[in-house]
C-alpha cells in the first residue's frame, strides 16, 4: 500500500511515475495506461491518480488529449529545472547527456560567480567558504562530504554579493547536489580526490585573485566532468 494520508499518497504518485517516465521506463510518445487501469496498477483512488497526473503535466512531462490519452512528452518539453524532475534524473544512472548539460550549466555560473567572489567577498563570507572546505576534508562518508561540498558552492555564490546571483542557488541547487554526489560515489574509496582543487578556490578566494580562482573552479568542473563522463550511459 502507497501513504495513507491523502496528501502524501498524491505526492508519492507523483514521484513514482515520475522516476519511471524519467527513467524511460515510460518512453516519450508512448501513452500511459488508462486512468481506471493505472490506478488499479498503482492501488489509489482515480481522484488522487487525476490530479497527480495534472501536477506531471504541469512540470512538462505528460500532456492529456481527449479520444487520445495522456502521453510522455518529448524531454525538451520537461521542466528540467524543476526540483522533482531534478531529484529523479538524480535518482536514476544519468545520461551522458544529462553529465553534460549539468557541466556546461556549472561552467556557466560557477567560474565566473568565483571571480566575483574573489573580488567582493567580505571577511564573514571567506570564513564560511573555509568552514565548508574544513567539513569536507573533515568528512567521514561520501553523503557528509556532498553536502559540505555543495555547501562549499553555496557560500562561494553568496560571496558574489550579486543580489541576483544568490537566489540562483535554490534553481541549481537539487542538480548540483545530485551532480556532486554522483561524482563523490563514482570516485568510491577517493571521494575526497578533489579537495586539492577545491583548495586551490578557496585560497585564491581569500588571496582576492580573480582570474586564479576562475580558472581552479573551471579545472575542477572539468575534473568531475571527466569523472561522471567515463561511467554515464549514452542516451
Amino acid at each position: 500500500m502507497m501513504a495513507t494520508s491523502s496528501r502524501s499518497l498524491h505526492g508519492q504518485i507523483v514521484h513514482e511515475l515520475g522516476k519511471l517516465i524519467v527513467a524511460g521506463q515510460y518512453k516519450p510518445g508512448e501513452i500511459l495506461p488508462r486512468e481506471e487501469r493505472l490506478a488499479v496498477q498503482l492501488q489509489v483512488s482515480r481522484t488522487a491518480l487525476r490530479e497527480s497526473l495534472r501536477v506531471l503535466g504541469s512540470k512538462g512531462l505528460i500532456e492529456t488529449r481527449q479520444k487520445i490519452g495522456t502521453r510522455v512528452r518529448e524531454s525538451e518539453h520537461w521542466n528540467l529545472l524543476d526540483p522533482d524532475v531534478l531529484s529523479w534524473h538524480g535518482a536514476a544512472l544519468p545520461t551522458l547527456e544529462f553529465v553534460e548539460q549539468l557541466a556546461e550549466m556549472r561552467e556557466l555560473i560557477e567560474p565566473p560567480a568565483a571571480a566575483l567572489a574573489a573580488q567582493r567577498r567580505t571577511d564573514a563570507q571567506l570564513t564560511r567558504i573555509g568552514q565548508a572546505y574544513g567539513a569536507m576534508a573533515a568528512a567521514e562518508d561520501m553523503e557528509a562530504w556532498a553536502a559540505a561540498d555543495l555547501r562549499f558552492h553555496h557560500a562561494v555564490l553568496d560571496a558574489t554579493g550579486n543580489a541576483l546571483l544568490r537566489p540562483l542557488f535554490s534553481v541549481i541547487e537539487t542538480a548540483l547536489g545530485s551532480y556532486l554526489l554522483l561524482s563523490a560515489r563514482k570516485a568510491d574509496a577517493d571521494f575526497k580526490y578533489s579537495l586539492p582543487r577545491h583548495a586551490r578556490v578557496h585560497e585564491a578566494i581569500a588571496a582576492q585573485q580573480p582570474e586564479q580562482a576562475r580558472q581552479a573552479m573551471l579545472e575542477m568542473i572539468a575534473d568531475s566532468r571527466s569523472n561522471l563522463r567515463s561511467e554515464a550511459p549514452s542516451p
